[in-house]
């Protein structure tokens, strides 16, 4: 008997499955991306002037320099501990007083966190801390 030898057969490759795993991440992509170009409203808001009308509430500015001094609204404290402090804000700390916190860059946390534990004493919750806009 003689056999034939059998020619090699070619590999095939199968699309289907790649076609399928496509069809999928195409699917996904459509549904979880977002259309803001046509979903975005153009609309003109009415204006007002709220400002004039309502009631502002106090400010209170304390002012940490570099080496730890304080000033409350520009006058100068001669004390640097909580009680000193404390008793300045007292003096000025009415009903919803905000209190605004302008500290040196270079301050010590500590003479920051002394102005926050005299605020937390007098009862003082609004504290805001005052910076300045990058300029570059």
């Amino acid at each position: 008997m003689k056999f034939r030898p059998h020619p090699p057969e070619e590999p095939e490759v199968n699309l289907i499955p790649f076609i399928d795993v496509l069809l999928v991440i195409l699917i996904f992509l459509m549904l979880t991306t977002t259309y803001s170009k046509f979903t975005e409203l153009q609309v003109t808001l009415p204006v007002a002037n709220a400002d004039a009308s309502r009631e502002r509430p106090k400010e209170i500015v304390v002012a940490v320099a570099a080496d730890g001094r304080y000033a409350v609204n520009r006058a100068p404290l001669e004390g640097r501990g909580v009680d000193a402090v404390a008793r300045a804000l007292r003096a000025l700390a009415g009903k919803d007083s905000v209190l605004i916190i302008s500290a040196d860059a270079t301050a010590p946390v500590q003479a920051v966190v002394t102005v926050m534990d005299a605020a937390r004493r007098e009862g003082l919750t609004q504290i805001t801390f005052a910076a300045q806009s990058g300029g570059k």
